[in-house]
């Protein structure tokens, strides 16, 4: 069996902020390193900044240039960080948290215990503390 293995679980949460919704998890990504992990936040910034408003585009080309460095340290550091940015209504969030990720269980032949059937996958954005 493999051994757990360090890495970051990053998420892409949006939220409308003119209705009294609960966020919606827009994607999710795993990452084994901090560099894979901003690299990530990263390539979603530089995708989606031409089609923001220009305060949006100038928070998200602040974090490229200065903000992803501290994010990168403070991965390093096994520290959780969040990127957020505000498109007119809509708020966007980036979430990196430091995990362990355990090695999957073989399914052939083996009986989970019950509470395997327990899972209910989370269904609002876990808040870490913003990186300085």
């Amino acid at each position: 069996m493999d051994k757990p293995q360090r890495g970051y679980w990053c998420e892409c949460w949006t939220e409308d902020l003119t209705k009294e919704t609960r966020p919606v998890l827009r994607a999710s990504f795993d990452a084994y390193s901090a560099p894979q992990a901003d690299r990530w936040v990263a390539v979603a910034l530089r995708t989606i900044s031409p089609a923001l408003d220009p305060d949006a585009s100038q928070e998200a080309w602040e974090w490229l240039y200065d903000g992803r460095i501290a994010t990168r340290k403070a991965l390093l550091r096994a520290e959780p960080c969040t990127v957020t940015l505000t498109q007119t209504r809509t708020r966007i969030t980036w979430t990196i948290r430091p995990v362990i990720f355990l090695p999957l269980a073989h399914r052939q032949g083996f009986e989970h215990p019950s509470c395997a059937l327990n899972f209910k996958p989370r269904t609002e954005p876990h808040a870490p503390q913003q990186a300085d």
